[in-house]
Parts: C-alpha cells; sequence; structure tokens
C-alpha cells in the first residue's frame, strides 16, 4: 500500500486528505494551523512537523495551497519538500499556480530524482467532500500511474493534459469558464428581476436547453435561499483569475471577456465580499443595477 502525504488542509484540502485515509492509505499530514490537523489525527492520520519531514516517510507526496508563492515555500523552502526527498518520491500539486512555477519546481524536483506532477482539481467543495472532483494532471505519465490509485480515491475524471504545467494551463482554462459562467448567472438573474419576471422562473424555462451549465444547474437554488456561504471563495477566484491574466499577458493572447470579468471579482473584494461564494458575484451586479434578486 502507497505512503501518502498531504500539506495543506484547509476548505477542499482537508477533505480530499480524509477521502485518501477513507480509501485506505497509511496518511502523513502537515498544516499550518493545528486544528485540521488533530481532527485527521483522531480519524487515524499520522501528523509531521515539517513538509520535509512527510516527504521522508511517504511515497507520493500532495499540496494544496493558496498561492504560487506558498508552493514554493513549501516544496523549494528551508524544511520542504525538497529537503526530504528521496528516489521515486512522487510530488503531487493539487493548488492552482501559474503554469511556468509548476515547470520550473518539476525541474528542480527532477534534479532530486522527484518526479512532479501539477494537478490542480475543479468540483468545489462539495466534490472534494463526495469524491467526485475533476482532476487535470500535467507531468510524466509513468508518475500518474503510480498516484492513480490516489487520484481514484479524490476525483472521477482524471485526465493527462500533457507535459509538466499543462494541468495548470487546463485549470487556468477552467477558471476563466467558470467565472464567466458566474457573471453570466449573477446578470441573467438581475437581468430578469429588473424586467419584472420571476428569476426563478426564467432559470427553470432555461436551464434545459442551450444555456444549460453546472453553475445554472448548482448555484441559483443557494442564491435564491439567501446561501451565499463558499463552495469555493471570492478572493481564491480572483487569484486564479490573476494567473490567467499573467499567463496570457506572457503568451500575448487577448482575453478582453476574462479581463472584465476580472473587474467584477476585484468590486467583491474591494467591498468586503471575498470570503463569500464566486457565485455572490451577483451581489456587485445587483448594486449596479439597483436591485436584488429574491
Amino acid at each position: 500500500m502507497l505512503k501518502v502525504g498531504y500539506i495543506g488542509l484547509g476548505l477542499m484540502g482537508k477533505s480530499i486528505a480524509r477521502n485518501i485515509l477513507k480509501a485506505g492509505f497509511p496518511l502523513f499530514i502537515h498544516n499550518r494551523s493545528r486544528a485540521a490537523v488533530d481532527e485527521l489525527v483522531a480519524e487515524g492520520a499520522i501528523a509531521a512537523s515539517t513538509p520535509a519531514g512527510v516527504a521522508a516517510q511517504v511515497d507520493i507526496i500532495f499540496t494544496n495551497l493558496p498561492d504560487t508563492p506558498d508552493v514554493e515555500k513549501v516544496v523549494l523552502g528551508e524544511k520542504g519538500i525538497i529537503e526530504g526527498a528521496h528516489h521515486g518520491l512522487v510530488y503531487v500539486d493539487n493548488s492552482t499556480i501559474k503554469p511556468a512555477s509548476a515547470r520550473m519546481i518539476a525541474e528542480k524536483l527532477s534534479a532530486q530524482d522527484v518526479f512532479a506532477l501539477d494537478a490542480p482539481v475543479s468540483g468545489g467543495d462539495i466534490g472534494a467532500k463526495n469524491g467526485t472532483l475533476t482532476i487535470m494532471v500535467g507531468g510524466d505519465a509513468s508518475a500518474l500511474e503510480k498516484a492513480m490509485p490516489v487520484f481514484q480515491a479524490m476525483g472521477k475524471t482524471i485526465t493527462h493534459v500533457g507535459d509538466a504545467g499543462a494541468g495548470q494551463v487546463a485549470k487556468a482554462a477552467n477558471q476563466i469558464m467558470v467565472a464567466a459562467q458566474m457573471v453570466a448567472m449573477g446578470e441573467l438573474l438581475v437581468f430578469s428581476k429588473k424586467a419584472g419576471v420571476d428569476p426563478r422562473k426564467v432559470v427553470e424555462a432555461i436551464k434545459a436547453g442551450a444555456a444549460q451549465c453546472w453553475t445554472l444547474d448548482v448555484k441559483p437554488p443557494r442564491l435564491f435561499d439567501g446561501n451565499r456561504s463558499p463552495g469555493f471563495k471570492a478572493y481564491m477566484q480572483l487569484k486564479d483569475l490573476g494567473i490567467v491574466l499573467d499567463t496570457a499577458k506572457e503568451y500575448d493572447i487577448p482575453i478582453s471577456s476574462t479581463t472584465e470579468n476580472t473587474k467584477l471579482f476585484q468590486q467583491m473584494i474591494d467591498t468586503g465580499m471575498g470570503e463569500l461564494d464566486n457565485s455572490a458575484v451577483v451581489g456587485v451586479i445587483e448594486k449596479l443595477s439597483g436591485v436584488e434578486i429574491p
């Protein structure tokens, strides 16, 4: 049985780690705050005091961290994963970071005989809890084959996109679509309400047609109930869109609609809504329109 390490036990990371543990893998964990560690230790996980300490004891080690600098520090910094590296170790990053950074990390770990997979996930807190995440993977195919039993405890759709960094490119593309859907949904709800039509009826009318998408299937009932608590926090959506814009600039790619959507998510953060769900971008559109959905 593969020994697995998991570092980063936030909203999604804790649920992913729990599913790995439930699948029967010996699990070694590390997290900056202690509460999530204590919770998983009570369920059978083993705590380690440093990322290096986790890496030294496992066959596969995962990270799930907020942003690019966090990943670089945990992997390459003092007492980082690289200091516990050993021949045959597979490193997997579930974070969403810059593709260029994923490639740099893979190169540095390769010099230590460690394979690196960038494997960001999509599906929110619900997908993490239910083990139904979509996982997009960049890196060596043989490393993915080794890690596949663990991936199957985490998600339903695992796609090898290409070489190092390809998984992060796919996730950035995913976030382009997610942001567009959240903004479009907010606009259509406010549009319907202000035009004098029940937004609930509008959603019912259009969600089985050409407008059908995951966002329209899942988010409106929560919004209509007044629930804007996070499945995926708005400030993280903005961070991911920053990665999209930086990568687009690097490759000279025009992405005008994403640029405009980013401005709306920036307004969310500027008005104190950063901890809400990314679907709560409708709140910005409500304020601009002077109308509130039910």
